[in-house]
């Protein structure tokens, strides 16, 4: 059985633990090697377990413990062109472990295809993903101003979703963060609102998924309560009623199956 866990999630870091019968993918490095390790040696995984680690970006909540990480495995890192030649004038070590994974193409890693899908976001090559299982597959979407045409496409029909819900706008609008950041967060190539959840959400269940996880929720801006109830209310209207749970930003969250089905 595939499962997944978020071993952490939201604007400090992000990780993600993907499980299956041919070993593990970590998706994103954005937490301390050393918490790292400790979570997935609390699901009994040890890091030379690891198949491959992919990374959605480059910025710090997502790359911060792979430097660090790559002393203590041997995987592959795979992401996107565009990405892979930002995080090589960083990562010392990187360029006899970096592989590719072109935007829209199917790619093998580790016996599981996998899709890259582009974001809208400010850094380089940032992308989501679609991970094929022989039973059932997942989808990633974190850190983007809106739905690409792409992600809206190629996330169609996933078993399970991990998907952004970063702020809700009026708490946004109303905080205590400066203007030139709001405008960020609220632009094109910011993230997702709750709003923008809740819509993606809703195409996501009718087109097959049982399972969706809000993830990257920001601490200041949002809460899971406003989240869940936010996403819920519009599944709810729709006529659709999928698991739907939200991810911490600092502990581990899961199982959750990719062969879980709404009720």
């Amino acid at each position: 059985m595939t499962t997944v866990h978020t071993l952490a999630s939201g604007s400090a870091g992000n990780a993600v633990l993907i499980s299956w019968a041919e070993g593990y993918l970590l998706v994103d490095a954005g937490i301390s090697c050393k918490r790292i390790l400790e979570e997935l040696h609390s699901l009994d995984v040890q890091p030379g377990d690891l198949s491959g680690i992919l990374i959605t970006h480059t910025h710090g909540d997502h790359v911060s413990g792979l430097q660090t990480l790559l002393k203590r495995t041997v995987c592959p890192v795979w992401t996107t062109p565009r990405a892979g030649r930002e995080l090589l004038q960083h990562i010392i070590g990187l360029e006899t472990r970096l592989r590719e994974t072109p935007l829209c193409e199917k790619t093998d890693v580790a016996g599981c295809t996998v899709t890259a899908v582009p974001t809208s976001h400010d850094a380089p090559g940032s992308c989501g993903f679609r991970f094929d299982f022989p039973d059932g597959s997942v989808g990633l979407l974190t850190d983007t101003g809106f739905v690409t045409p792409e992600a809206e496409s190629i996330l169609s029909g996933v078993s399970l979703a991990l998907l952004e819900a970063n702020y809700d706008p009026e708490t946004l609008r109303d905080g205590s963060y400066p203007y030139p950041l709001k405008r960020r967060i609220l632009g094109p190539a910011g993230h997702l609102s709750n709003d923008d959840a809740s819509a993606f959400a809703v195409a996501l269940a009718r087109s097959g998924a049982g399972t969706i996880v809000l993830s990257h929720l920001s601490m200041q801006n949002n809460s899971p309560a406003m989240a869940w109830d936010a996403v819920w209310d519009a599944l709810r209207a729709a006529g659709q009623k999928p698991v739907l749970a939200a991810a911490a930003p600092d502990h581990i969250c899961g199982p959750f199956s990719v062969g879980a089905e709404g009720q």
